[in-house]
């Protein structure tokens, strides 16, 4: 399972792509506004940093504008990925951009039947939301496993994007549950590298050299 960072500060995405983890970024326009850059100059800054998908989103109500924005955002970067809302003027882009090989990311997924409308409009990749589903008393992870199982079982090439887990266990849920990539905020990543045995270990190891080299 691939791992991308969900933010648009470009400061996490450095630190994070120092680890050698990252594959990709998703942004969407609550985390662009809330870094206060323009829109395009800060895709281009992140597109020199992270050598894949980078997932942009548009923001006209009907499919013809979205095909438009999509384009003028394509011209940005190779890499840039076009994040579409799922609703029914969102499938109407899909075909399009497909047709002209731009990649697209259907974000909003909250059910099996969205994530298959998507996958048979054309989309590039799905994205259902974790923590979202599981706020109305549903199972984030079960519907990545639901739509894993369905994509596999009709040989569907659509990639399915874990979006958002708030904790480090949706991680390891979503990569048994057949994710292909998980989209996570960076306070979440910084926890996947700790554990507290690693950092007794670690002290211990310190303590025991010290006292051999006094």
């Amino acid at each position: 399972m691939k791992i991308f960072i969900d933010t648009a500060n470009v400061d996490e995405i450095r630190e994070v792509a120092s680890w050698g983890v990252l594959s990709g970024v998703t942004t969407n326009p609550s985390l662009v506004a809330e870094s206060g850059r323009d829109f395009k100059e800060l895709l281009a800054e992140i597109a020199g940093i992270v050598d894949g998908p980078i997932s942009a989103e548009v923001m006209a109500d009907d499919w013809e504008g979205m095909v438009e924005e999509a384009r003028d955002l394509k011209k940005i970067h190779k890499n840039i990925t076009i994040k579409v809302p799922m609703i029914e003027e969102g499938l109407k882009a899909l075909g399009p951009l497909a047709k002209e090989n731009i990649a697209t990311n259907m974000t909003l997924i909250f059910s099996v039947n969205q994530a298959l409308l998507a996958a048979r409009a054309g989309a590039t990749y799905v994205s259902p939301f974790l923590g979202r589903t599981d706020d109305i008393g549903g199972s984030g992870t079960e519907l990545v496993k639901n739509i894993a199982d369905i994509f596999k079982a009709h040989d569907i090439k659509t990639q399915i994007i874990a979006a958002s887990p708030r904790y480090p266990k949706y991680t390891v849920e979503c990569a048994l549950a057949g994710a292909h990539i998980a989209t996570i905020p960076y306070a979440v990543l910084k926890k996947m590298v700790k554990h507290p045995l690693t950092d007794i270990g670690l002290q211990m190891f310190k303590d025991d050299w010290n006292s051999m080299n006094k």
